[in-house]
């Protein structure tokens, strides 16, 4: 489960940072959790306590301290997943369709088809 924690390591901008840094090692399928619940956060109709649980997951995505180093190749967002997925099957009700089409429309302009 993701730890509330690390809510206090979250900032959009380094979200963004870290997604622009970090997209190509990174993969898709990390980055697609990661944009589906930030989108699904910044969505006024998220309540409180699933918006702390999602910032306490995107907090231990760009947080520069894991159980796992983002540089090692191959296990370095192993940890990331795993919190993420936690995360986003905690609060599944609140991640409309809308949002995980908005992660995927980025996605598509970052990667291409």
């Amino acid at each position: 489960m993701a730890k509330t924690e690390y809510a206090s390591h979250y900032s959009d901008a380094g979200f963004w940072n870290k997604v622009k840094t970090q997209a190509r090692s990174a993969g898709q399928k990390v980055l697609e959790q990661a944009l589906k619940m930030y989108y699904s956060a910044t969505d006024p109709d998220t309540p409180l306590w699933a918006k702390t649980t999602i910032y306490g997951a995107l907090g231990y995505f760009i947080s520069p301290i894991d159980a796992i180093p983002d540089l090692l190749p191959a296990l370095g967002y192993t940890d990331d997943i795993g919190v993420l997925i936690a995360a986003a099957t905690a609060v599944a009700a609140h991640i409309k369709d809308e949002h995980v089409q908005k992660a995927r429309d980025t996605l598509k302009q970052w990667f291409g088809d």
